[in-house]
């Protein structure tokens, strides 16, 4: 049980940083961020994570706004797996949890 929750905790932290990594790279190179490599390759890397908040807003949001939807869904699960987690490690005993 733990191996599963540690690697899908590393899952979602992989797919936070690269949502931020893009949204940062998105301010700071401005018109140029489609001929820059590490921009296309947050691209690549957020695809899945884009899709999922793509099925799970509504019609009505932007599609602009998906990265920041993909983002907060992404925190919150991510959230909800260290609780997870730690309610784990508390039933089990934190020796066996290493």
């Amino acid at each position: 049980m733990i191996q599963f929750l540690n690697i899908f905790q590393l899952l979602l932290y992989i797919g936070l940083l690269a949502l931020a990594g893009q949204g940062l790279l998105y301010v700071l190179t401005g018109e140029k961020r489609d001929s820059n490599l590490f921009f296309q390759l947050f691209q690549i890397l957020n695809r899945p994570w884009l899709g999922i908040a793509r099925l799970l807003s509504p019609s009505s949001i932007d599609p602009r706004h998906h990265g920041w939807v993909a983002f907060f869904v992404t925190s919150v699960l991510y959230i909800a797996v260290t609780l997870a987690k730690i309610e784990h490690c508390v039933n089990v005993g934190v020796e066996n949890c290493r």
